[in-house]
């Protein structure tokens, strides 16, 4: 199998994590790892989470890691799907982490020699917020879906529960 980066883009409940793991599971030669970003639990978080494991059932090994993508992903033998990128940026600006280090991380992700797919919310499409927080996060957001991107070898847009393959 040949190794591969993808990224799956899409609006919220587009349907790009149900695609991202369809795509991983033809992707892989043994059962894949979920990994799994949320950090912050609320009920209503709880839900999604929930509603995530029953969709993925049995068929990924998860593994929980709200910061750390690079150590983790380089012990993992079989192909990894992070779920999901934006959880992540999340995290990482609450910890107080920057652009400068979401970037070294992930460039250090892409360099690895194994297949990843990458699952990111598209922020781009909406206004501009009115408070500094949410601008930041929409602004590391598209610098770093833009880097996902371009290291990938394939990157679907979600719409409707449609990826169509964009590159």
């Amino acid at each position: 199998m040949k190794i591969k980066k993808a990224l799956f883009i899409g609006g919220i409940k587009s349907g790009k994590s149900l695609n991202a793991e369809t795509y991983t599971l033809k992707n892989s030669l043994q059962k894949p790892i979920y990994l799994a970003t949320t950090e912050f639990i609320d009920d209503e978080m709880q839900k999604r989470i929930d509603s995530h494991k029953l969709q993925r059932s049995v068929q990924f090994e998860t593994i929980e890691e709200p910061l750390n993508l690079y150590n983790t992903i380089a012990k993992c033998e079989s192909s990894v799907l992070i779920e999901c990128v934006s959880i992540w940026i999340n995290n990482m600006l609450y910890h107080g982490f920057g652009f400068d280090d979401m970037k070294r991380e992930l460039d250090a992700v892409l360099a690895l020699d194994k297949t990843v797919v990458f699952v990111l919310n598209d922020v781009g499409c909406g206004i501009i917020p009115d408070n500094a927080l949410a601008r930041e996060f929409i602004d590391i957001s598209g610098k770093l879906s833009q880097l996902i991107a371009s290291s990938c070898d394939e990157v679907y847009h979600t719409v409707a529960g449609i990826s169509t393959r964009i590159k």
